[in-house]
């Protein structure tokens, strides 16, 4: 096969504009990768943790660390990642608040409507993570969730805080939102609504429990010496056990 005239006229080089944007992009991609590089983990004296003394079930351990959490100063301790899956098992990840732990779970609330909604109705399992990096300490808990009644999910709503309330009044949450203007209007019209009535219905509000199966506390090292307990259900109680870090 013989080149012809024309191909061998086309410059085998890029344009010089090119060339100059892909050596920029290279740049800023260096850049950040030593920003990533130069973040400083745990530069501070961490708490010790004692696997030893860990209690026989997870619920006071993750209540005593989330009340050393608030009193190092960690801002929204109770602020929590929530994992939940589609029907096609695609996952999906946000954050949220924590409204209670208890003998029955990890309490969260949202719209049943909602992405996390539909996809609990579809696959009513959830993972949870916490991490609070001033004490260099993380929970993880995962299991089966199940929406509480009605009248328990108005109660969680209404002991909340006019502002929660508002929020849940414009409702259409996860849906396609046509303008800034458009939820600007819905809100005024919500914060209205709930200063004048503080217990106003949201029928979709649902409050959601995290029944755990397994809770795991993480105590980070600053030489990397980590210590996990894990704790595992296993009939009527929990299998407690340390993980390799």
């Amino acid at each position: 096969m013989t080149d012809h005239p024309a191909h061998r006229d086309t410059p085998d080089t890029a344009p010089t504009d090119t060339a100059a944007a892909h050596d920029s992009d290279d740049a800023e991609a260096r850049a950040f990768r030593e920003l990533l590089r130069g973040l400083r983990v745990w530069d501070t004296e961490l708490p010790s943790f004692a696997p030893e003394t860990a209690p026989a079930e997870p619920l006071p351990l993750f209540r005593q660390w989330l009340r050393e959490a608030a009193e190092a100063g960690v801002p929204e301790p109770h602020t929590m990642t929530l994992a939940t899956a589609d029907a096609a098992g695609d996952p999906d990840v946000r954050t949220l608040m924590l409204h209670d732990a208890d003998e029955r779970g990890w309490h969260f609330a949202s719209h049943r409507g909602s992405r996390k909604g539909r996809e609990l109705d579809a696959r009513p399992r959830a993972a949870l993570g916490f991490y609070w990096a001033a004490v260099g300490r993380q929970v993880r808990v995962r299991g089966l969730v199940t929406a509480a009644g009605p009248e328990e999910s108005a109660a969680d709503l209404h002991r909340r805080s006019t502002g929660a309330l508002a929020a849940a009044l414009v409702g259409r949450q996860s849906e396609v939102l046509g303008s800034v203007g458009e939820l600007a209007r819905a809100s005024d019209a919500a914060w209205e609504r709930a200063r004048r009535e503080p217990e106003a219905p949201v029928p979709s509000w649902t409050l959601y429990v995290l029944h755990p199966e397994e809770v795991e506390f993480f105590q980070g090292d600053a030489q990397r010496r980590h210590v996990r307990v894990n704790y595992r259900r296993e009939g009527g109680g929990w299998v407690r056990e340390l993980l390799w870090p």
